[in-house]
């Protein structure tokens, strides 16, 4: 059985950041949902196209489109040794789906990415001068933070009930906050 680590916070708290170079460290695929949702949006597929109109809204995807690409993914070679999951699940809704196809894995880690509101829209806007997203716009950015606020949020609780979370200060420098997540792994 391969451990499952989910990496949980707020837009801009630096989840994907960390997620590459935590991944590449313990040999774990990284999965962002985002980036499997982008590249659906930049190929124009059918559920890109869906998911374009939802995203550039500031609104989070249906469920079932997520499950599905995220069942194939976690079937992929490269998740042998585990996954790290960046962007998944965002919903109470979402986490009982995955308790559902991870047979084969085990959640063994929620760790929570925790940062102010203010850093976070700073840090997302200035993001979108670089990344090209079309939804790091200030409006969208503030739906998105309250939309994690609403349905994101209360993972937190789902997961502590299972002894799963660990928190950390997303703020600081990228290095400092590495190593507090390396050490959740010990």
């Amino acid at each position: 059985m391969s451990n499952l680590v989910i990496f949980l916070g707020p837009p801009g708290a630096g989840k994907g950041t960390q997620a590459v170079t935590i991944a590449k460290e313990k040999n774990l695929a990284h999965i962002s949902t985002g980036d499997m949702l982008r590249e659906h949006v930049s190929n124009e597929t059918e559920l890109g196209k869906i998911a374009k109109t939802l995203l550039d809204e500031g609104k989070l995807v249906p469920d079932s489109l997520v499950i599905e690409m995220l069942q194939e993914r976690l079937l992929s070679n490269d998740c042998v040794n585990g996954a790290i999951l960046d962007g998944f699940p965002r919903t109470i809704a979402q986490a009982e789906s995955l308790d559902k196809i991870s047979e084969e894995f085990k959640i063994s880690k929620v760790i929570v990415f925790e940062a102010d509101r203010d850093e976070l829209i700073k840090r997302i806007l200035n993001r979108g001068e670089t990344s090209g997203r079309s939804d790091d716009t200030e409006e969208s950015v503030s739906v998105r933070l309250e939309v994690y606020e609403n349905d994101t949020a209360p993972l937190i609780e789902y997961y502590e009930q299972r002894n799963l979370v660990s928190k950390i200060n997303a703020v600081g420098e990228v290095e400092n906050i590495y190593n507090l997540i390396l050490k959740e792994f010990e």
